[in-house]
């Protein structure tokens, strides 16, 4: 199973923002902590921010900022919402699959994919960013306007 890109890049901004104590980092300063367009981060921010999971203030002394909520969410809450419902193969899309009313790999797949959002359920975000990892990702924090 392979994670959409901005299923992994909003794991990756509430980890560095789980580090980021009491700074308030930029979106474009998380951008380029993480290496990916400003516009790629500042979407993921937005749902991020609309699912209750960060705090974005604009203006001066403005920022992100992890809440509550964000800290102790579960990493296979996230990866459910950015992934969406949809199956790990797709058989009744615009050449639907012939197999499609005896196939038994459809449901097989979609137990694989449960059973691989399941083992990330327990684990929140607060866990993923324990030493070494929080040492790592302050690590390459960039300090504010360099």
């Amino acid at each position: 199973m392979r994670l959409l890109r901005s299923t992994d890049l909003a794991l990756r901004v509430l980890m560095r923002l789980a580090v980021a104590a009491d700074a308030t980092p930029t979106t474009r300063q998380v951008a380029a902590d993480m290496e990916v367009p400003y516009t790629h981060a500042a979407k993921v921010v937005a749902e991020l921010q609309h699912l209750g999971l960060v705090d974005a203030r604009r203006g001066r002394g403005g920022g992100l900022a992890l809440t509550e909520k964000g800290r102790t969410a579960s990493v296979g809450a996230v990866v459910r919402v950015f992934e969406g419902d949809g199956d790990v193969v797709e058989c009744e899309g615009a050449t639907p699959c012939p197999l499609r009313s005896g196939c038994r790999l459809r449901g097989a797949l979609r137990r694989a994919q449960e059973a691989f959002y399941a083992s990330l359920d327990p684990i929140t975000i607060g866990e993923i960013v324990a030493e070494p990892t929080g040492r790592l990702l302050l690590g390459i924090s960039r300090a504010p306007g360099g």
